[in-house]
């Protein structure tokens, strides 16, 4: 089965697997529910938001840039950051449906 073949109006498991694995972390999960909670973008460093290194906030925003969740900008002297509306959108309808996906038995285990 071609796992990227998006007939049915399913999500991919790549796609998917994408947004996952950028959620996999509990820093950028405190990057993305600061940006969420902004009605416009964030014009700023966001360490001084949060309790996180230079560094770390650099290697966390990559990953959530690169999985399409945010969006940036340099603007100097400072860079403008804000959630990616459309696949926010998407990651969510996607988790939706992949979570809402049903079984027969009450228990694999018994």
């Amino acid at each position: 089965m071609d796992c990227t073949n998006n007939t049915n109006n399913t999500p991919d498991n790549e796609t998917i697997a994408r947004f996952a694995k950028a959620m996999g972390h509990p820093t950028r999960i405190e990057i993305l529910r600061f940006l969420a909670s902004l009605d416009s973008c964030y014009f700023g460093d966001i360490h001084n938001e949060l309790p996180i290194s230079k560094a770390t906030v650099s290697q966390h925003l990559k990953e959530l840039k690169d999985a399409g969740l945010i969006q940036g900008e340099i603007e100097t002297p400072k860079v403008k950051y804000c959630i990616n509306r459309e696949n926010w959108e998407k990651a969510q309808s996607y988790f939706v449906q992949f979570f809402s996906l049903k079984h027969d038995k009450t228990s694999c285990c018994k």
